[in-house]
């Protein structure tokens, strides 16, 4: 399972990627998605998840829709024009991060 410390500097990231993806979700959802995609590796919880939610649609990335199922009221978040380019970035910025950890983790053997 992946480290608390390690997810909380991606997590925004993630949410932002699926959030892309998928055009809206809702907090279970997301959760869920995470922990299929990652083969049970990272299994967020709600008190982790939600206040990245409400940050950012604070800062004008996501907005949100409620919806009406029967007793229940789901929320569902979706990206703003700003939050689907700024998603890129961040994937981008992340990529290239992995990739640079590989090299200092994996350094190629000395020629």
């Amino acid at each position: 399972m992946i480290s608390n410390d390690l997810l909380k500097g991606t997590l925004r990231t993630i949410v932002l990627k699926l959030l892309k993806e998928n055009s809206r979700l809702y907090g279970y959802e997301i959760t869920q998605k995470v922990e299929e995609l990652s083969g049970g590796e990272i299994k967020l919880t709600f008190g982790a998840l939600y206040p990245v939610l409400h940050k950012l649609e604070a800062e004008g990335y996501v907005v949100t829709e409620k919806e009406h199922n029967g007793k229940r009221v789901r929320i569902y978040y979706s990206l703003t024009p700003e939050g689907v380019s700024w998603a890129q970035s961040l994937v981008d910025e992340f990529e290239d991060f992995v990739l640079t950890m590989r090299l200092i983790l994996q350094p190629l053997p000395a020629q």
